[in-house]
């Protein structure tokens, strides 16, 4: 298909990270965006009609068109998705939390709109991952992010020691996410794999009252154990010297 000025565009919307209000993360530019919008790619139908209801969208919700990816059978879309798109009409992919298509299955959504020459269009908006890395101390100029890590823990330590090997390797800062009911174990494999030395940072509840950011040695963590439990957490470390 060539590219046609009666395509629509897509923008790719982030959401608040936090229960804050939108206002303090999102450029009033990007809520006017939001407001123009009647179609979306959203990863939770419920949760994004709570976010647009809080954008203070005029359009009433029952005529918005929503398009449920679905996560867990493999067809994250449907080629009807993208219809609307092809008929001219602007649509918002809209990520549960943070930016679309970093660490988020969003990805799938843009990588087809580039197949087939409709524009795409980044809107401002929080990143937990460059949040944390900004607040972390580490090293902002070379940095990897790693996603999840392995559930087995024989497989999560290992790929810990690999993580720290290339850190001290090359000074990079190596970023992880975790399930937050698993941060408890998380932490502990960390206190396990890695070097006294190396400098790890928790950033968890980012952009909330209760945000908790700290960075310590290896050593001082196993001083100071925080309470991680089902707290949304961003984990960043770089090796030691």
């Amino acid at each position: 298909m060539s590219e046609s000025a009666a395509t629509g565009i897509l923008y790719l919307i982030p959401a608040t990270i936090a229960q804050e209000p939108v206002q303090w993360s999102l450029p009033e530019n990007v809520l006017s965006v939001i407001r123009s919008l009647d179609v979306f790619i959203v990863e939770n139908e419920k949760t994004a009609r709570q976010f647009l209801k809080s954008c203070n969208i005029t359009i009433p919700q029952q005529q918005l068109t929503i398009f449920e990816l679905n996560k867990h059978q493999g067809n994250i879309f449907e080629p009807s998705f993208f219809q609307p798109l092809l008929e001219g009409r602007n649509t918002g992919l809209l990520s549960e939390a943070g930016c679309p298509a970093v660490a988020d299955p969003g990805s799938h959504i843009v990588a087809e709109a580039h197949r087939q020459n409709i524009q795409v269009v980044p809107l401002t908006g929080p990143s937990s991952l460059l949040l944390a890395l900004m607040a972390s101390g580490l090293n902002g100029q070379q940095f990897a992010f790693g996603g999840y890590l392995p559930k087995e823990r024989t497989d999560r330590i290992a790929m810990l020691k690999k993580a720290e090997k290339d850190s001290a390797a090359r000074n990079q800062t190596q970023i992880f996410i975790e399930t937050p009911y698993r941060n408890n174990a998380l932490f502990d494999d960390i206190l396990t794999a890695l070097s006294p030395q190396t400098k790890l940072c928790i950033a968890a509840d980012l952009n909330a009252p209760e945000q908790y950011l700290k960075t310590m040695r290896i050593s001082e963590w196993k001083k100071h154990k925080p309470a991680l439990n089902k707290r949304p957490a961003v984990w960043l470390f770089l090796a030691g010297k």
